[in-house]
């Protein structure tokens, strides 16, 4: 085997001729040409164009390095004029157009992003954290042109999905998700959320694919249902039980606050030192207990501590009103666990006491749960919930914290597809099926 064959084996080349090798300092440099039938096409559409210039001289692109050396390919860039995208670099084999990066750099680098830490690909590879977010740029644009464009095949056969948003950048901004129940795959991600931005995705689907998802679930956001029931009207739209648990644990937070303060407005508290030039009082007695008693309000029954246990028994002997507040948030939690009919006449009887009871803010909560019933009934009847979606979500919060420092969400999303779609990057030289 000759030395020429030897490195296009071991840096993965193919359809290109190795000129020579040498050093650069403590660098390797491998002069490459692509073969003649790759020669002279558009870097951008690779349509054989003919030749405009010699370019600005011979480039350099970055390569896996050989063993502990760092290695580099070079080579011409002469420039073609395209009829589509005028007087462009010409296309080469071993990199994207526009990149200092080869490809199968870029693969291996997509793959530590999504496997390990950030220190750990910056360190290994050598490159900025931005160069890390420019990369999954180019590797996710690569895959899904690879699989059928931005719509792509992730898209095909969508008959269950979910929707939500996620907060990224310190809570400032939003992406909407949408995930496969049947898969558990993120199949599409955007910033924003609002109307506008989940029309986006049912642009990508089109009208045909629309047409085919049978449900949604997604929380109660009115922009979600409008678009919804505009681009699937069959559809099935599924209140999410988590959203809906959550609206009672806020209703029942707000009876204990108000407990609360009524204790403390009677007297139960001390003295307890000078903060910022006020006089600072610490609840004590039953103010103490109702304070400490949000854990043991919040928790599911079956998780409870025996301390919790114990507050929970005390609250029901001497607060009657948070404790029906209590029963009725455990109430709503219990039936949204229920299927089929048992369900919704659970559901039907639960808005009858939460409507009627007294407690302002569990007869408000009734009324907003009434008023979507028939997308609660759903969800009962088909046992379709965001659990998956949130599942997902948690996720990508991970993500955003590893990749803070990006400087748009593009590379933050891709980070996210490639972590949760459908395509996941492999090694270069590695066959995934194995």
């Amino acid at each position: 085997m000759s030395m020429l064959t030897l490195f296009r084996a071991l840096l993965g080349l193919e359809h290109i001729a190795i000129e020579k090798v040498r050093w650069d300092g403590d660098a390797l440099v491998i002069g490459v040409r692509p073969l003649a039938r790759l020669r002279g096409r558009c870097g951008l559409c690779r349509r054989p164009c003919p030749g405009y210039d010699a370019g600005a001289g011979p480039r350099r692109w970055r390569a896996l390095d050989q063993g502990t050396t760092m290695t580099f390919l070079e080579a011409d860039a002469p420039r073609v004029s395209c009829p589509e995208h005028g007087v462009v670099v010409a296309h080469v084999p071993w990199a994207a157009h526009g990149a200092g990066h080869t490809h199968t750099f870029d693969q291996q680098v997509a793959w530590l992003a999504v496997r390990t830490s950030k220190s750990a690909v910056t360190e290994l590879m050598r490159i900025a954290w931005r160069t890390v977010g420019s990369i999954l740029d180019r590797v996710w644009d690569r895959i899904q042109a690879e699989h059928g464009g931005p719509g792509g095949d992730r898209l095909d056969g969508l008959r269950r999905i979910g929707i939500d948003e996620i907060s990224y950048r310190r809570g400032q901004l939003f992406l909407t998700v949408v995930v496969d129940h049947d898969t558990g795959h993120l199949v599409w991600a955007e910033p924003g959320r609002d109307g506008a931005t989940l029309r986006r995705f049912f642009d990508a689907l089109g009208p045909e694919r629309s047409k085919l998802i049978t449900h949604v679930s997604a929380d109660q956001a009115q922009w979600v249902s409008e678009v919804v029931t505009e681009r699937c009207p069959a559809a099935v739209l599924c209140a999410d039980p988590f959203h809906l648990v959550k609206w009672a644990n806020d209703a029942l937070g707000v009876v204990r606050a108000a407990a609360w303060r009524q204790a403390r407005a009677a007297g139960a508290t001390r003295n307890n030192g000078v903060e910022q030039g006020r006089q600072r009082r610490d609840s004590t007695g039953v103010a103490r207990e109702l304070r400490d008693a949000r854990h043991a309000l919040w928790k599911n029954p079956e998780n409870l501590t025996q301390r919790q246990q114990r507050r929970l028994a005390w609250l029901a002997a001497t607060h009657p009103r948070l404790w029906e507040a209590y029963r009725l948030k455990e109430g709503l939690r219990l039936l949204l666990k229920m299927r089929g009919q048992a369900g919704i006449e659970a559901l039907a009887d639960w808005l009858t006491w939460a409507t009627s009871s007294d407690i302002d803010e569990f007869a408000h909560l009734g009324g907003r749960i009434a008023a979507i019933r028939h997308r609660v009934e759903a969800t009962l009847t088909h046992g379709l919930s965001n659990a998956l979606v949130e599942s997902v979500n948690t996720k990508i919060r991970l993500i955003t914290r590893i990749a803070f420092g990006f400087h748009s969400p593009q590379p933050l999303i891709a980070l996210a597809m490639l972590s949760r779609g459908p395509h996941r990057p492999t090694l270069p030289g590695r066959n995934p099926h194995k």
